[in-house]
């Protein structure tokens, strides 16, 4: 379903990008894999293989022999050739036959996940389009991996929907399971055997996943839980997320701890958790299609000055 999707979205984004030709180029990819795979093929790949796709919405594979069947078995690409001797002589065919005035390949200066294909790689790769006289005609692939990352599929957001739902579900259960006397670590441990149980994944290294900080002079970011016990008074904050079939969710929650008497946090705390809710809610109507990522911060960033905040603070507010 996934590569189905991502691969068919990958042609409508070579037509507007104005790329004739986009090609995934790999070898031994259970040791160096490309990040764009999981959207191209779901097994690993021994030999050079080469994954070509362009605008004219063709959908092409050269693998070696024995792993033709699992790129077959997807039912995805147009033609599949598989290969003993060499992927050398498909490839140049294919790209004969295509003449392609651009041909995109996964390199990037700028960007770690659009940056898979090896120098060793590439060198092997521009080798072989000499014979063609064709070694120019070399473009990096950034914008088409970006936007088939960004642009997200129906099957794409039904496993971001269920990472995020599941999330909030532990969510739920760590705030009734915070009290005085609990530590960090403690509130870390339960929720991390609650993602077990759900047959789920940490989003991130467990270490710090989640991370929990409770009361004053905390490390505050990517740190992992400490004996630090919860008191009465604490401002408690944690950083969280769940994988669901690689799709992950990243949240988190600002907890107040009630001080002996009090039924809602302090007007100080109060006016930090309305503030936060008040950001995140101007900014998701702020969103509209053609509006930058920089605009909709400077919405929340108003909003949070405005009310005297040197920074954003962390998270959705909750008393417990």
């Amino acid at each position: 379903m996934l590569i189905n999707e991502k691969v068919n979205q990958s042609v409508s984004i070579l037509k507007e990008l104005g790329i004739d030709c986009w090609i995934t180029f790999v070898r031994e990819t259970a040791l160096n894999g490309d990040p764009i795979l999981p959207f191209l093929v779901n097994s690993a790949l021994t030999w050079h293989s080469a994954f070509i796709i362009t605008a004219s919405g063709k959908k092409m594979a050269i693998v070696g022999r024995y792993d033709k069947q699992s790129v077959e078995d997807l039912h995805v690409y147009d033609q599949i050739i598989d290969f003993v001797e060499g992927f050398k002589k498909p490839l140049l065919e294919i790209i004969r036959t295509l003449n392609p005035k651009n041909i995109a390949v996964n390199y990037s200066k700028d960007s770690e996940i659009c940056d898979g294909l090896t120098h060793g790689m590439y060198l092997t790769l521009h080798d072989v389009l000499s014979e063609l006289k064709m070694q120019d005609k070399l473009v990096s692939a950034e914008k088409i991996v970006s936007a088939l990352r960004q642009r997200k599929s129906p099957y794409e957001i039904g496993l971001i929907t269920k990472a995020i739902r599941s999330a909030e579900k532990v969510f739920a259960e760590a705030a009734r399971f915070i009290k005085p006397g609990k530590t960090e670590a403690e509130v870390a441990e339960f929720m991390q055997k609650r993602v077990k149980q759900m047959g789920l994944e940490l989003a991130w290294d467990p270490k710090v996943c989640p991370s929990v900080f409770t009361g004053p002079n905390t490390a505050g970011a990517h740190y992992n839980p400490t004996k630090r016990v919860v008191k009465r008074g604490h401002i408690l904050n944690i950083d969280f997320g769940v994988k669901v079939d690689g799709y992950c969710s990243d949240l988190q929650r600002t907890f107040y701890i009630l001080e002996t008497g009090e039924k809602r946090a302090p007007a100080n705390v109060q006016k930090g958790f309305e503030t936060i809710v008040n950001s995140i809610e101007e900014s998701r109507k702020a969103i509209r299609v053609g509006i930058q990522g920089v605009e909709i911060d400077k919405v929340a960033r108003d909003i949070i000055t405005k009310a005297g905040y040197p920074e954003f603070p962390h998270g959705l507010g909750h008393q417990v």
